[in-house]
């Protein structure tokens, strides 16, 4: 088993940053990426950034050029930092663990979510 906490979110104006951290512990033998999705009411979970191991990265079109996926592998750890936050970014923000084989899989393991709120 693996456990993720994440921390990080808030209430934020529009234009500004956030930064989330997710934190890995147990069997992280059974892992090699990490990544990020988000959730609204009403919506399915959406993949928002993943990193492998290695270092390959992955990030959704709304947010590329504004959030930046990283890893600290000594610490197990991933970090979201989210710049030019917009209204249509607030969601529940969950992070997961799982395996790059040549594509990200996830859907195993995931953190409680953290909540963001970008005010307009």
């Amino acid at each position: 088993q693996v456990q993720l906490v994440e921390s990080g979110g808030g209430l934020v104006q529009a234009g500004g940053s956030l930064r989330l951290s997710c934190a890995a512990s147990g069997t992280i033998g059974s892992i090699n990426a990490m990544g990020w999705y988000r959730q609204t009411p009403g919506k399915r979970r959406e993949f928002v950034a993943a990193i492998a191991n290695a270092g390959r990265t992955s990030l959704v079109g709304p947010v590329q050029g504004r959030f930046t996926i990283s890893r600290d592998n000594n610490k197990n750890a991933v970090y979201l930092q989210m710049s030019s936050l917009k209204p249509e970014d607030t969601a529940v923000y969950y992070c997961a663990a799982g395996r790059y084989d040549g594509s990200f899989n996830f859907g195993t393991y995931w953190g409680q979510g953290t909540q963001v709120t970008v005010s307009s």
